[in-house]
C-alpha cells in the first residue's frame, strides 16, 4: 500500500539492536510527510516500542501492508513477506555463497530488493552507511584489548579503565574514558616497557575517519611509515605521546618483483603480482587498526607465516593487539580465522599450534574480530544512519516496485540500489544468476 512503511525486528543476531529509523525520524515522516509507519515490536532494539508508538507508529507484527520494510540485517527466508519490497544491507553483489539461497528466495517470492550499500551519490560515493560507527567501536575495543593484554603482563597501563563499547550508555562516556586515558599519558607518561607505543592505522574511507575522531583524542605524534626503522634506530622516544601511524595503499602492497614503485591502477588491474607491504613495519607496532576495503583477489596484509616468525623468538615483541574492523575471515588480516561477538569478542592466534584461544592469553597477538560493530553504539549509530536515510523515505513510500515504471519513480541515488525488481534480477545484477545457479548445484 503506498504511503505505508513498514520497520522490522531484526531476527539474524540475537545481539542486534540497531534500527534504520529511529523514534525522532518516525515522528519527522508522520508528521511532515503523513506517511504511515508500522513497527514490528522488538525488544533487543535500542530505542523502545513505546518510543515508537509515542512518535506516532503504528506496533503491528503485520507488515504486509507496507509498501516497503526497512530493516538492517539480512533476512532469512521464513521471514519474508512475498510480494513487497525490502530496504536492507542484502550482502549478495560478491555472489555471497551464504546469502545466495536468500536471494533465490527473494525472487521466488516476488519481491523487490535495495541495498542500502549501493545508495550513492553522483560522484559514486555512499550515502547511508554505519562505517563510522564501527570505527569508533572498534578502536574503542582495540584500545580495551590493549589495556586487558597489558594486565596480564603485569603492566601498568592508562588503558586498563576503558571498558568494552558495550559497556556505555553513550558514546561520549567513551570518549570521556579516553579523555581520562590521555590526561594519565600526558602527566604521568607511559611505563618504560611501552615506550615508544606505536599504533598503525590502515584505511582512508569512513571507517578510519571513526577510529581517527576517537583515537586522536590521545595526546599523538604522527610518523610516516617509512620513517619508523629511523625513529627506533635513533632511540629518542617520548612516554607522553602515542605515536601515530597511518598505512595508506602505497604502504600496504608492493610488486613480488621488481623495483617499480606502487601503481594504483596497476594494482587493481593486476593484484596477483603484488604481496605485503606492510610486514616489513609490523615489528615497530605495538597495535594495528585495520580499516581498509579488501577482496579475495587482494595479497593478505597479516600472514601466519609472518606472524608465525615475529613470535619465534624468545623476545616478547611489540605487537600486542589487532583490532581487525574490516573482518574478513582469512582475508586482509590471515590470523583472523573466526568471526566473534560482543560477548565474547577477542582471542588471541597461538603461533605454536596456529589455534585460537579466547581472552588475551597465549603466544600471539589479540585478534578483535568483531563483524557487527557499529551495533555496539547502537543510540548513535541508528541515529546517524537514519538521518541520512530519511529524506530518501518519502519518495519511496509512493514508489511503486511492482511496475516497469517503478524504477523511473525511484530516487535517483536510489536507481543503481535495485538488485531485484519483482523476482526478478535487474540489469546491472543480472550476474548474479549465475552465483546462485553454482551454489544450488553444490
Amino acid at each position: 500500500m503506498k504511503n505505508v512503511i513498514a520497520i522490522r525486528k531484526e531476527t539474524k543476531d540475537k545481539t542486534q539492536r540497531r534500527t534504520p529509523l529511529v523514534p525522532e525520524h518516525v515522528s519527522h515522516l508522520v508528521r511532515k510527510h503523513g506517511v504511515k509507519v508500522l513497527v514490528e515490536p522488538w525488544e533487543q532494539r535500542i530505542f523502545s516500542d513505546q518510543e515508537y508508538k509515542k512518535a506516532g507508529a503504528i506496533l503491528t507484527r503485520d507488515l504486509s501492508q507496507a509498501n516497503i520494510i526497512f530493516g538492517v540485517k539480512e533476512i532469512a527466508p521464513l521471514y519474508l513477506i512475498p510480494d513487497t519490497a525490502y530496504c536492507f544491507f542484502s550482502h549478495v553483489i560478491k555472489g555471497q555463497t551464504y546469502n545466495m539461497g536468500m536471494l533465490k528466495d527473494i525472487m521466488d517470492k516476488n519481491i523487490s530488493l535495495l541495498d542500502y550499500e549501493l545508495v550513492k551519490d553522483h560522484q559514486g560515493r555512499r550515502l547511508i552507511f554505519f562505517g563510522e560507527y564501527a570505527g569508533l567501536a572498534g578502536t574503542i575495543d582495540t584500545m580495551w584489548a590493549l589495556g586487558k593484554r597489558l594486565q596480564h603482563e603485569g603492566i601498568k597501563n592508562p588503558f586498563s579503565h576503558i571498558q568494552y563499547a558495550t559497556n556505555y550508555l553513550r558514546l561520549y562516556e567513551a570518549r570521556d574514558a579516553f579523555l581520562e586515558a590521555s590526561y594519565q599519558i600526558s602527566e604521568k607518561g607511559l611505563p618504560k616497557q611501552l615506550t615508544p607505543l606505536v599504533v598503525g592505522i590502515t584505511g582512508t574511507g569512513h571507517v578510519t575517519k571513526g577510529a581517527l575522531s576517537l583515537f586522536d583524542m590521545l595526546p599523538t605524534v604522527t610518523l610516516n611509515p617509512e620513517e619508523l626503522a629511523q625513529f627506533f634506530k635513533k632511540g629518542k622516544f617520548s612516554n607522553k605521546v602515542v605515536y601515530e601511524v597511518l598505512f595508506q595503499k602505497h604502504h600496504l602492497y608492493k610488486r613480488k618483483k621488481g623495483q617499480e614503485s606502487f601503481n594504483l591502477k596497476h594494482f587493481n588491474a593486476n593484484p596477483s603480482e603484488y604481496t605485503s607491504a606492510l610486514e616489513q613495519y609490523l615489528p615497530f607496532l605495538t597495535v594495528l587498526i585495520n580499516g581498509i576495503y579488501w577482496d579475495s583477489r587482494f595479497p593478505k596484509l597479516v600472514t601466519k607465516k609472518f606472524t608465525k616468525q615475529l613470535f619465534s623468538g624468545r623476545k616478547q615483541p611489540r605487537l600486542r593487539v589487532i583490532g581487525d574492523i574490516t573482518c574478513d575471515i582469512e582475508g586482509s588480516i590471515e590470523i583472523n580465522l573466526e568471526e566473534t561477538n560482543m560477548t565474547n569478542p577477542v582471542y588471541v592466534y597461538d603461533v605454536r599450534d596456529g589455534k585460537i584461544h579466547y581472552g588475551v592469553e597465549g603466544k600471539g597477538p589479540i585478534v578483535l574480530a568483531v563483524d557487527k560493530l557499529p551495533n555496539e553504539l547502537a543510540y548513535e549509530a541508528s541515529s546517524s544512519f537514519g538521518s541520512a536515510l530519511v529524506p530518501f523515505v518519502p519518495m519511496l513510500a509512493n514508489t511503486d516496485l511492482k511496475s516497469q515504471r517503478g524504477i523511473t519513480q525511484l530516487p535517483h541515488e536510489f536507481t543503481n540500489a535495485l538488485i531485484v525488481q519483482s523476482g526478478k534480477l535487474t540489469k546491472n545484477y543480472s550476474y548474479l544468476k549465475n552465483h546462485i545457479t553454482n551454489v544450488l548445484k553444490k
